[in-house]
C-alpha cells in the first residue's frame, strides 16, 4: 500500500509537469514547454515501468511464501523494464494499425451503406477483446520468461486460449475490485493496486508456472541469455 502511494504521488507530479507545458487542448504552449511537456510525458512513462516491475516482483516475492520489504518494490531494475516497454510497444503498434484498417474498412464500406459502415468497427471491437484477454499476461511473460515482442505474444495466444473464458472472467474480477477501490473515495486504490497485482501474478503462476527464467526476483538478468529475443 505504501508503494502504491508513492508511485500515485510520483505519477502525479510527472503527469502536472506534462500539463504544465500544454494548453486546454493537449498542445505545446511553447517552444521550451513543449520541452518541459515532453519530459513529464517520458518521465511518466519510466516510472509506470518502474511500477509495473515492481508491483511483480512484489507480488512474485509474496507468493513464494516471502515478506515484501520496500527495498523489493524500490529497486530499479534497467533490463527488466525494457523487455516490459519494447513488448508492450509493439503489441500496441499491431492493436493501433488493427484499428486503422478496421477505421479503413469502415469508411470504405460507409460510402455504399451507413448500417454496412458499424460491421468493421464491432469486428474491431470483438478482436480487439480477445487479444486484450489473451495478452493479459504479457507484462508477466516478459519480465519473468524474457521473451521478445513476437514470442511473448505467441506464448500468450498459445496458454491462454484453451482457456480465454476463464481469464475474461478473472479480468472483470479484477476490474470490479479496482471500481470498489475508486468508489472508496479513491484512497481504496492503494489497496485494490497490489490486491490486483498478486491476484494477476497468481493466475499467471497457475497458468505459465512459477520459474524465474530472466533473474527478475535475484536482480540478474543471467537466464535472459537463454531467452529468445525474435
Amino acid at each position: 500500500m505504501g508503494f502504491s502511494l508513492l508511485l500515485t504521488v510520483v505519477n502525479a507530479i510527472f503527469s502536472g509537469i506534462q500539463r504544465l507545458g500544454t494548453n486546454a487542448e493537449g498542445l505545446p504552449i511553447s517552444g521550451p514547454m513543449a520541452l518541459v511537456a515532453l519530459l513529464g510525458a517520458v518521465a511518466g512513462v519510466i516510472v509506470s515501468l518502474w511500477g509495473s516491475v515492481a508491483l511483480v516482483r512484489g507480488s512474485w516475492s509474496a507468493l513464494e511464501g516471502g515478506q515484501p520489504s520496500f527495498a523489493t518494490f524500490v529497486r530499479w531494475d534497467g533490463a527488466a523494464m525494457i523487455r516490459l516497454f519494447r513488448n508492450g510497444l509493439v503489441l500496441g503498434v499491431l492493436v493501433g494499425l488493427m484499428l486503422l484498417v478496421a477505421a479503413g474498412l469502415a469508411f470504405g464500406v460507409a460510402q455504399l451503406s451507413q448500417l454496412l459502415a458499424v460491421l468493421p468497427l464491432l469486428v474491431a471491437l470483438l478482436v480487439l477483446i480477445y487479444v486484450v484477454i489473451n495478452q493479459k499476461f504479457l507484462a508477466q511473460v516478459s519480465l519473468l520468461e524474457g521473451l521478445g515482442p513476437i514470442s511473448a505474444i505467441q506464448r500468450g495466444r498459445a496458454v491462454v486460449d484453451p482457456q480465454w473464458g476463464q481469464v475474461l472472467l478473472l479480468g472483470l474480477a479484477e476490474f470490479a475490485v479496482m471500481l470498489l477501490g475508486l468508489m472508496a473515495c479513491v484512497v481504496g486504490l492503494f489497496v485494490a493496486i497490489p490486491v490486483v497485482a498478486c491476484i494477476s501474478t497468481a493466475a499467471y503462476r497457475q497458468v505459465f508456472g512459477t520459474t524465474d527464467l530472466t533473474g527478475l526476483m535475484t536482480g540478474s538478468d543471467a537466464g535472459q541469455d537463454a531467452a529468445s529475443l525474435v
